[in-house]
């Protein structure tokens, strides 16, 4: 960043922190909105069960109820960015938690599957506002030590919404309704609604004359194509398609091309050619969508490839773990949520540290300590899974693994925009997600692939050597618990004389989540590898300075 840049960004940061009185109030209004978002994210899995029952959704209305939330939300996260830059983070903000509320209401009362995918959509445009919204106002908000306390709380919310998600919709799948799920985020948004006009002080950057509706078209477009190909891809396979696929007019039948690499490649193309076009919108000197110029700022340019790196096994274990649980020990899920809850105690206790850790050592560094907890977390985590074994000895191993992330996580926002000038924070912050969202989908395919395709081939394997199974027997028993993600186990146990099939595919089910771990955590430690080309910390960055300068 050049000197004139950093001049800019400290006069910005000295305008905007004079209008706050109180910024940890602010901060505490941003928290409680992302953590609806994050929590409605991760809790829907548990619910869906009860959704079924309820509304009498089928197969492919099931997937939608996830699937919608995932693509808008990760597809309109760069628009958005630009917006709240241009009008207003504080404006964008709020009108997210009305969208999301309004969403959140016709969720909770949806009668019929297509009304509920249409609010679950709704959804996801309030929180494609309101995350890179907030995170663009931390990042001209606080300086010095207290942006690395702010940015390790913002990253606790992050990390322990998502754990605590499974917890909360265990507990009112068990007690109360799936629906309350949703209806509950109405006062918790009139909250951070209220406390942002209060608190939330409005700032943008500066007036640009005209839209890039190309750029729109093109950015929502590509990454919605990728993603949904990522996250489809063991639903309709990966080439071959596996199962029926049908929109609108367009029809793909079993045995042909599968809808996934038509979807991926056309993404990657859509994003090529907005990667031109915006070349070419900067060289004419018009508006355009995305600034590829913040690309050149060292920090942001190697710390998104290192979000994107990292995001790719951060979460998988997360996507694995419940599953291998429920099926395995046949756990409840708010007992399930109740182990994956000490990955949020993990992640409380680290945003709390975050502050002092930063401004003893430089949030570089702390993100590389983050780093190396979890690939430990994740590697103890995978040798202690057992058939024979209490599933809440994953309790240890998990908490250390939030710790790490709620250094890692967070302090990596921290980094990658300390650069980058306030005036184009929600932008910088935008593409930031969307580089961890595609990370996200990426990494959950990857570990999905290899937990499903590890399940099958390993009980084939066992279920050979088996006396007195029949070849056609034991191709539908693998399909059976391949198909049901190891669910139907369960199923298993409860039929008379099957006890030993029971066991390898409990066996081979183990196995193969202590495969995908692995893998999840070698994922992460190629992020950590990649973290060594951030340059290093600058001691004004992160200590508290006698008075400012306008020095970079």
């Amino acid at each position: 960043m050049t000197s004139e840049q950093a001049g800019e960004s400290v006069a910005s940061d000295d305008q905007f922190s004079s209008k706050v009185a109180h910024p940890w109030w602010a901060l505490v209004a941003l928290l409680i909105g992302v953590s609806m978002i994050i929590i409605d994210s991760s809790l829907v899995n548990v619910l869906l069960p009860d959704m079924v029952d309820d509304l009498g959704l089928n197969q492919t209305e099931t997937q939608w109820v996830n699937t919608i939330y995932v693509l808008i939300f990760a597809a309109l996260l760069i628009t958005i960015g630009l917006l709240a830059d241009r009008y207003g983070r504080r404006l964008l903000f709020l009108l997210g938690v009305v969208i999301f509320v309004v969403g959140s209401l016709a969720s909770g009362t949806a009668q019929d599957p297509s009304f509920l995918i249409a609010a679950r959509a709704v959804q996801a445009i309030g929180g494609a506002m309101m995350l890179p919204s907030a995170a663009a106002v931390i990042n001209v908000l606080f300086t010095g030590p207290s942006r690395a306390l702010a940015f390790g709380l913002f990253g606790t919310v992050l990390a322990g919404a998502a754990a605590l998600g499974p917890l909360l919709g265990g507990f009112l799948a068990e007690y109360f309704s799936w629906r309350w799920a949703f209806l509950v985020n109405i006062p918790v948004g009139a909250v951070a609604a209220l406390m942002a006009l209060r608190f939330v002080p409005e700032n943008k950057g500066p007036k640009i004359a005209g839209l890039d509706p190309v750029g729109v078209v093109l950015s929502a477009g590509g990454i919605g194509l990728l993603v949904y190909g990522l996250i489809e891809g063991q639903q309709f396979g990966w080439w071959t398609a596996i199962a029926q696929f049908d929109l609108g007019p367009l029809s793909i039948g079993v045995g042909g091309l599968s809808v996934v690499p038509i979807a991926l490649v056309t993404g990657c193309v859509l994003l090529l050619l907005l990667v031109t076009w915006e070349r070419h919108q900067a060289a004419l000197g018009k508006a355009s969508l995305l600034d590829l110029s913040l690309f050149r700022i060292r920090r942001y340019g190697f710390g998104n490839v290192v979000a994107l790196v990292v995001s790719l096994g951060e979460f998988g274990v997360l996507f694995a773990l419940p599953l291998w649980i429920q099926a395995v020990h046949a756990l409840s899920p708010l007992e399930t949520g109740a182990i994956l809850a000490s990955l949020a105690l993990g992640a409380m206790l680290a945003g709390g540290l975050a502050g002092k850790a930063a401004s003893l050592m430089g949030p570089t560094r702390l993100i590389r300590l983050g780093l190396v907890l979890e690939v430990a977390g994740i590697v103890v985590l995978s040798f202690t899974f057992g058939v024979d074994r209490s599933p809440w000895w994953l309790v240890i191993p998990l908490f250390f693994y939030g710790l790490g992330l709620g250094f890692a996580s967070a302090q990596l926002a921290n980094v990658v925009l300390v650069d980058v000038p306030p005036l184009k924070s929600g932008q910088a912050s935008a593409v930031n997600n969307t580089f961890r969202q595609i990370g996200t989908a990426l990494g959950t395919a990857i570990i999905g692939a290899v937990l499903f395709t590890g399940l099958g081939t390993i009980l084939n394997d066992t279920l050979t050597k088996e006396a007195g199974i029949s070849d056609g027997d034991r191709e539908k028993i693998v399909n059976e618990v391949r198909g049901t993600s190891g669910q139907a186990i369960r199923g298993l146990e409860e039929i008379p004389g099957l006890s030993v099939i029971v066991k390898d595919a409990k066996e081979s089910y183990t196995e193969a989540a202590r495969d995908a771990a692995l893998v999840a955590g070698g994922l992460v430690f190629i992020g950590l590898l990649a973290s060594f080309a951030l340059p290093r910390d600058r001691k004004e960055d992160y200590q508290e300075q006698p008075s400012k300068t306008t020095d970079a």
